[in-house]
């Protein structure tokens, strides 16, 4: 098993990403601290974990909480011993946002809370719990348009990606010594639930389609095994990295510099 004998707390548990990683990481020996504010959807994330044989347990968080991420990484050391791989997969893309003049202030900093900020207070309270377990893996959920920009106007998401990028790279550097990576996971347009309900008509999903080389939306179980790579003992020598997801659309559109 891959992640044999790791604990690992995943946030935005409840759905997307964060549930098939849940249950990926658990089939793969980890015990799971599985973090969200939707509180039924997270304890459904761990029954699926439990129901086929895994170890996990439901924690309520927010991640723009410091007291709220203090809490989940007690959770996991008092639960399960130790914390070997925090995943901030905990996110959201706001229906209200849009360019620069049309979003408001608090569709902005509501963003930034969450998605820049649940990050970096994750970090803050996991690192110091990877240390003690003698180091681990970190993977911040980022996102193609941090590199790439976005079609549809989502200033706040895509400033709060390219934070985490930045973000990530930082604390790679400053961490490689201690056994700590660090990197970001940067899904391209997937068939989630939250990409869909802003993607409402054939014509917004086309508008995206078109620019994927593939031709089709990701899929939210194809990120949670990117996340398994980053979160393995297979990855032992990546830190920093962008690790792209995207069905080639950064290959197609980003010049190396």
């Amino acid at each position: 098993m891959r992640l044999n004998d790791k604990v690992a707390i995943i946030t935005g548990a409840a759905s997307g990403i964060g549930r098939e990683a849940a249950v990926l990481f658990a089939a793969e020996g980890a015990a799971v601290v599985a973090v969200d504010v939707n509180d039924a959807g997270g304890r459904e994330t761990v029954d699926l974990v439990k129901k086929a044989g895994g170890r996990a347990e439901y924690v309520h968080a927010d991640v723009s909480s410091s007291r709220d991420c203090a809490r989940m990484v007690q959770a996991a050391e008092e639960t399960f011993g130790k914390l070997s791989v925090l995943f901030n997969n905990a996110g959201i893309m706001h229906a209200r946002d849009d360019d620069a003049i049309a979003t408001d202030e608090d569709v902005w900093d509501l963003t930034m809370r969450i998605n820049l900020k649940g990050v970096y207070l994750g970090c803050k309270h996991g690192i110091p719990a990877l240390r003690r377990g003698g180091g681990g893996s970190i993977i911040n959920t980022a996102s193609f348009v941090a590199l790439l920009g976005a079609a549809t106007p989502q200033v706040a998401y895509t400033a709060s990606k390219g934070g985490v990028v930045a973000l990530t790279r930082e604390l790679a550097v400053i961490h490689a010594r201690e056994n700590i990576r660090v990197n970001a996971l940067c899904p391209g347009p997937l068939r989630t639930e939250l990409l869909m309900k802003l993607l409402d008509t054939e014509e917004k999903k086309q508008r995206r389609l078109v620019h994927i080389p593939m031709g089709r939306f990701g899929e939210a179980k194809e990120m949670a095994r990117a996340a398994l790579f980053l979160a393995s003992d297979e990855a032992s020598y990546i830190t920093g990295a962008n690790f792209m997801a995207d069905g080639g659309i950064t290959a197609a559109y980003v010049t190396p510099t």
